[in-house]
C-alpha cells in the first residue's frame, strides 16, 4: 500500500532497505524515547523486516517507509498496527531521523496515514503512545488533535503517555 503527499513517498519496506532500517531504527537520538531491541547489524535489521513482511501478510500491521519524492532513501518510518479485534482501533507508530525533524516531515506522513485509517480502513479511533519526555511527538499528536488520556496508563512502559483521536 503506497501513499504519497505532496513531498513524500510512503510504501512498503523490503530486503533492499535492510542498511536504511538498521541506520533509523539504530539511532540513539530515536531510541532515547522508544524500549526495544535496537539492531546492531545488517542482519538484525533484515529479520525486523522479515518480520514486518510477514506481519503485514497476516494484516496484523501497515507499515510504510517514508522518503522524499525525489529521493527515495528513507528518512523514517509510520505504521498502524495493534488492530483491535473488530478492527475498529488500531495505533499509530513513527519515527524520524533527526536531520529531518521540524521539517513538517511527519505531521505531513501522519495526516496520510490518519486519512488512510479513517477513511480506507474506516477506523473508529487512532492510538498513539509516547514517551512522556518526547516533546516533539506531543506537539505533533497535538497539533492532530489527539487527545491526551491522561488516565490511562502503559503498564509496560510507565515512562509512556497515550493519545487518542476519534473519527473526525
Amino acid at each position: 500500500m503506497k501513499l504519497e503527499t505532496e513531498r513524500l513517498v510512503l510504501k512498503a519496506i523490503n530486503e533492499a532497505n535492510t542498511e536504511e532500517i538498521l541506520r533509523i531504527r539504530s539511532n540513539e537520538v530515536i531510541n532515547q524515547y522508544v524500549k526495544r531491541n535496537s539492531p546492531k547489524t545488517n542482519y538484525d535489521a533484515l529479520e525486523f523486516i522479515l518480520h514486518i513482511k510477514r506481519k503485514t501478510q497476516n494484516k496484523e500491521i501497515i507499515f510504510w517507509g517514508i522518503s522524499y519524492k525525489d529521493n527515495l532513501s528513507l528518512i523514517g518510518t509510520i505504521c498502524l498496527w495493534n488492530f483491535s479485534e473488530d478492527r475498529k482501533t488500531a495505533e499509530v507508530g513513527y519515527e524520524l531521523l533527526p536531520e529531518h525533524h521540524r521539517k513538517g516531515i511527519m505531521s505531513e506522513a501522519l495526516h496520510a496515514v490518519l486519512d488512510y485509517g479513517f477513511n480506507e480502513l474506516q477506523l473508529e479511533e487512532v492510538l498513539a503512545f509516547t514517551s512522556r519526555f518526547n516533546e516533539n511527538s506531543k506537539q505533533l499528536l497535538l497539533k492532530h488533535h489527539f487527545i491526551f488520556e491522561e488516565y490511562q496508563k502503559d503498564e509496560r512502559h510507565p515512562d509512556n503517555i497515550i493519545f487518542s483521536l476519534r473519527r473526525y
